[in-house]
């Protein structure tokens, strides 16, 4: 038994347009599902990835309307690392990010950045197995597209204190933290010492990582979490996926989500994300719900249409 790698990251923005327009627009991932924060249905779900709305690849922001900014400490996700294919990807990201005002760091095989909010990114060159997953986008050739989550960094005053439940998560011990491989994907948690500011949740910050499970197996890995001393909460149906959620000793939220049943319960594949998709017990609230919400445009659609 084994966890499939990351199956998300989920972070805050406090503008859910500019937060299209960076991810869908300037990175090229695709708005696979637009939808409500389900314990706070007043507030905007956005969720980003692959052409085919894959786990490993999604990338999912709450949005807080004119929230501060966040600010990473220790027991928070600080970095999203991306995977692409090669030195000239990185070339061209660093020209494209670039283009559009935003400051990269080459530093060997990787490029880093922030969004505009602030949130820390790095696409890296490596060698993996995993299939690539990757989005379309008209300016981005595919031989340059981001090819899914390769790992996230948290800042951890003591590390050491998460290795009994890591190593209970079927997690190995790697080069600055640990890695997890199922059959198909795998995924590395790293940690770095944490800078001395307290954290801050806010925009831009990440406000937790889920990791990659199959259906047969989510019960179990809730089980083998309380036999480490972690505390999760029950299986919570999202209707894309189950959850279940707590905190690793050095202060990051896990969550363990299902492979499956996946975006396309609700909308056909070709048309993920265009309208607001509400889960069925939610759906009765869409009237009340959706007159608050901002307009958000999807540049993917709305290069579609006609004139």
């Amino acid at each position: 038994m084994k966890l499939e790698g990351i199956h998300h990251i989920t972070a805050i923005t406090a503008d859910a347009q500019k937060n299209v327009d960076f991810y869908a627009g300037v990175l090229g991932l695709r708005l696979v599902k637009k939808t409500v924060n389900q314990d706070n249905p007043t507030v905007y779900h956005l969720f980003f990835a692959d052409e085919r709305g894959s786990a490993g690849s999604d990338l999912t922001f709450f949005e807080f309307p004119g929230v501060p900014d966040g600010r990473a400490g220790a027991g928070d996700v600080h970095r999203v690392v991306w995977r692409v294919a090669s030195y000239e990807a990185l070339d061209f990201w660093a020209e494209r990010l670039g283009a559009h005002g935003i400051e990269s760091e080459r530093a060997g095989a990787s490029l880093r950045f922030a969004d505009p909010e602030g949130l820390d990114h790095e696409l890296a060159v490596v060698e993996v197995p995993d299939a690539p997953l990757s989005a379309e986008h008209p300016e981005v050739p595919a031989e340059m597209a981001l090819q899914g989550f390769h790992a996230v960094c948290a800042y951890a005053t003591e590390p050491e204190a998460s290795s009994a439940l890591l190593e209970a998560l079927e997690f190995e011990r790697a080069e600055g933290g640990w890695e997890v491989r199922g059959e198909q994907r795998g995924g590395f948690h790293l940690y770095d010492e944490p800078p001395a500011e307290r954290s801050r949740q806010g925009a831009g910050s990440v406000h937790h990582v889920a990791w990659a499970s199959t259906m047969d197996d989510h019960e179990a890995w809730r089980e083998r979490a309380i036999a480490a001393g972690a505390q999760p909460t029950p299986v919570i149906d999202r209707f894309y996926f189950r959850s279940i959620y707590f905190r690793e000793p050095s202060g990051v939220l896990f969550e363990i989500a299902t492979l499956g049943p996946g975006f396309t319960v609700d909308e056909p594949l070709e048309h993920l994300g265009e309208k607001l998709s509400l889960p069925p017990d939610y759906e009765h609230l869409r009237t009340e719900v959706e007159p608050n919400l901002r307009p958000v445009v999807n540049p993917r659609v709305a290069e579609n249409k006609p004139g």
